[in-house]
């Protein structure tokens, strides 16, 4: 069978982060999966089979595993282990790359499974490039595929990141239909559909509290709280605390808010991930900001978010977005004038940002205008609020911009 069979069996492998121990597991030693990997030992009908059970391939994928291998299948391999390395080490946009031209040659040779991780591993990696469109474009491909419609694992990954990717651009509707899907799949059988599940679940909830469906956002943050045990990682335990708390914080349980982001505080560690503990600290600002909250806690977020995204490399989206909190700070702060100089230039680029957030940004910027008794221009920047939370299908948003607009003309 030569190598064709190994080299699959470790790309498999590690597009799902496992270890050989892991892919082994009960069955089969860590020593005996690196002599598959390596061609050392010739698998059996019957190993090829319980394999690709562990690794949750669809059936019509088995087939593919003992064909022998060709030079493009290397190179499309070596281009998929290359993505992997460069997702590792935090370069999206080389990820994306690798991961489409394995995606391509993959699709040129017939094997869907390639395909579909690839494709997969692209989308993701263009999400976290802060490229939503072309994400979306892949995830699209990936939903109308057969393999993902035999497979509810896949299904869920797909709708997972495809909420997430919907989010991420302000299209909330869209967010909440896919963020469902995932969830009524439920939570799998195994660590990582359970994962994907209570990813799927964060994203729900973020999209309904954006979308002023707080009630609904609620009943979803109870059956979160739930997974939570003794035995949870202390990552993952620490991002469910802190979309407890970012929900409670919109619902103005101020207490539950600082319990639950106390504790996620203590879980998340900037070591185990730089990226989502940057995220942690500009969402925990974000919801005390608009809560009011106006203490030493919220003003040390708001620096780590700005010293971890400087670190991470943020987006130009992202950076628009930690300059929001900072002009926050200023305006609850009455620094009219600090606060007004940021969200000036936020509102000369709010293109970048997705609608929501820049329903956000032209909602202060009104207020701003408004305190310094410019009331013209604070009744057009709370106007462009209006449509903006609208595009987005924030209508309790939309509604304050309209309310905001009509005192100014009180």
């Amino acid at each position: 069978m030569g190598s064709s069979f190994g080299d699959r069996l470790k790309h498999e492998r590690l597009s799902r982060n496992l270890t050989q121990g892991e892919l082994g597991g009960e069955l089969y030693s860590a020593s005996y999966i690196s002599l598959l990997e390596n061609a050392h030992r010739e698998p059996t009908s019957e190993i090829i089979n319980q394999l690709a059970e562990q690794l949750q391939l669809a059936p019509s994928s088995i087939a593919a595993w003992d064909r022998p291998v060709f030079p493009e299948e290397s190179e499309y391999l070596r281009l998929s282990l290359c993505a992997r390395q460069s997702w590792d080490t935090r370069d999206y946009s080389g990820a994306a790359s690798n991961a489409k031209a394995a995606a391509r040659l993959a699709c040129a040779n017939d094997d869907a499974v390639t395909w579909w991780h690839m494709t997969f591993l692209a989308a993701t990696s263009l999400l976290r490039n802060g490229e939503q469109s072309e994400a979306a474009a892949n995830l699209g491909k990936l939903l109308g595929h057969s393999l993902t419609a035999e497979s509810d694992a896949l299904a869920l990954r797909a709708n997972q990141v495809m909420a997430s990717v919907m989010l991420a651009n302000g299209q909330l509707s869209e967010a909440i239909s896919h963020a469902t899907a995932a969830v009524e799949i439920g939570s799998g059988d195994s660590p990582e559909e359970f994962s994907a599940y209570l990813l799927a679940l964060q994203t729900l909830i973020g999209a309904l509290s954006e979308a002023g469906r707080l009630d609904e956002a609620w009943i979803h943050t109870l059956v979160l709280a739930e997974a939570v045990t003794d035995e949870t990682p202390s990552q993952m335990a620490g991002e469910i605390h802190w979309v407890i708390g970012n929900v409670a914080f919109i619902r103005q349980d101020t207490r539950t808010g600082l319990e639950h982001h106390a504790k996620a505080s203590r879980l998340l560690s900037p070591t185990a991930d730089l990226s989502r503990w940057a995220q942690f600290n500009k969402a925990t600002a974000w919801v005390r900001l608009r809560a009011g909250v106006v203490e030493p806690a919220t003003l040390q977020a708001i620096e780590r978010s700005e010293l971890a995204h400087a670190v991470v490399g943020a987006t130009a989206a992202e950076t628009l977005e930690v300059s929001l909190l900072r002009a926050r700070w200023n305006f609850l702060n009455d620094d009219l004038d600090g606060a007004l100089a940021l969200l000036d230039l936020i509102d000369a680029q709010r293109e970048l940002l997705a609608p929501h957030i820049a329903g956000d940004a032209s909602l202060l910027r009104g207020s701003t205008l408004q305190a310094t008794g410019r009331l013209d221009e604070a009744y057009a920047a709370f106007e462009s609020a209006h449509e903006q939370f609208t595009q987005a299908g924030a209508h309790e948003r939309a509604a304050e911009a309209q309310a905001s607009m009509a005192d100014t003309r009180n």
